[in-house]
């Protein structure tokens, strides 16, 4: 009987699955979403969960309960700085898991998860990462220079070549 034993084993050794896990849950803080499979992902949310409720504690101890875990530490420091501003009235539900279909290979199933905002937190952000690691540009802020750069070809005349059936008469002269 598996009594008091959370956690899925997911066809892995507990090594692997601890490492696999670790890595997951710091991109997942990296980046602020994930794609991964159904399973992972359910378990995925109870590894972050965790993650964020240490870091609302803030004390000394749960920061290296968090560094034990999490591989980047600069990401841990940036994670209790804001933790309290952007989860602090919220308890537990860090994460939101989305289906969102089937992998072309194997068919498996496919979620996204997501860390959530709280309500107070800032709006408009334009930044990739959730907690401002692996800044990139946003795809929306190319997009609007994409559409001006297509707007000022549109107005400028274009030029259309000699077209085909032209040269096609041209050859065809009458012969005696």
């Amino acid at each position: 009987m598996r009594h008091r034993k959370a956690g899925l084993k997911i066809g892995r050794t507990s090594a692997h699955r601890d490492a696999m896990f670790r890595n997951m849950v710091t991109s997942l803080l990296e980046h602020g979403k994930l794609r991964t499979t159904d399973v992972k992902a359910k378990e995925l949310r109870r590894w972050a969960d965790h993650i964020v409720t240490l870091a609302k504690k803030g004390d000394l101890h749960a920061r290296r309960q968090a560094l034990a875990i999490v591989r980047k530490k600069d990401l841990v420091h940036k994670l209790f700085e804001e933790a309290q501003t952007r989860f602090g009235a919220v308890e537990g539900g860090y994460t939101r898991v989305t289906k969102i279909g089937q992998r072309k290979g194997d068919a498996a199933p496919i979620s996204l998860v997501e860390l959530l905002m709280s309500e107070t937190g800032e709006k408009g952000q334009k930044r990739r990462g959730f907690f401002g690691f692996g800044v990139k540009k946003a795809k929306d802020d190319k997009k609007p220079e994409k559409k001006a750069a297509q707007e000022t070809a549109s107005d400028q005349p274009t030029e259309q070549p000699a077209t085909q059936p032209e040269a096609k008469v041209e050859e065809e002269k009458p012969k005696e």
